[in-house]
């Protein structure tokens, strides 16, 4: 399997309180959630949608895992929506040293203490793509283990000035080979990236 990434960000590099519930996630006096809320046309949506219908596994962080479980994998609602049908058919896999005993159906826990070796481990199976959604302190682990092999950022208009980014401010150089690329009727820019070794840099 390819492991595969998708995240809605800011023009600033904000992943944190993307989602409806201002309150979804205030750490360390985050007060400007819900940003991605209305962003995106139909076809981003559906866009969405079809990228976690053909997932034949997902990979989540502890945070976003309890999420998603709270949401996708208990409201009926959103367990009938097309991405809850195809989030709680699938293997769920959560990287976690706290999490011991998860109740979402189809969930295993990976062992922390060599996470990178059950990674590669995992991507040798058969099948299409393991899918990492939301995670913004999984997704640089895995960039920085070089165990990303494509990764689609939705990138909404706005910058908010606050909050955890995808990117750390000194972290691994990475460059990417441009896939794909959209704009949506909204402004929203849809990017799919592929790692590409290191940037090249001018020589004196």
């Amino acid at each position: 399997m390819k492991l595969t990434t998708m995240t809605q960000i800011t023009l600033d590099g904000v992943v944190q309180g993307n989602g409806g519930a201002s309150e979804e996630d205030r750490r360390n006096g985050f007060e400007r959630g819900g940003w991605a809320k209305g962003a995106g046309d139909d076809d981003t949506r559906t866009l969405i949608a079809e990228t976690y219908q053909r997932a034949d596994a997902f990979l989540f962080g502890r945070r976003t895992y309890e999420l998603f479980a709270g949401g996708w994998g208990a409201v009926e609602e959103m367990r009938n929506h097309p991405v809850g049908v195809a989030l709680n058919r699938s293997p769920k896999y959560v990287a976690s040293t706290t999490l011991t005993d998860p109740e979402w159906s189809g969930t295993t826990v990976l062992p922390t203490d060599d996470l990178a070796t059950a990674l590669t481990e995992l991507k040798a199976q058969p099948g299409g793509e393991l899918q990492v959604h939301g995670s913004g302190t999984l997704i640089p682990w895995l960039l920085e283990n070089g165990l990303v092999d494509e990764m689609t950022l939705i990138v909404v208009p706005v910058i908010l000035g606050q909050g955890a980014r995808l990117f750390p401010q000194n972290g691994p150089d990475i460059r990417l080979d441009l896939v794909e690329s959209r704009v949506d009727s909204k402004g929203v820019t849809i990017q799919v990236l592929r790692p590409a070794g290191r940037p090249l840099y001018a020589t004196v």
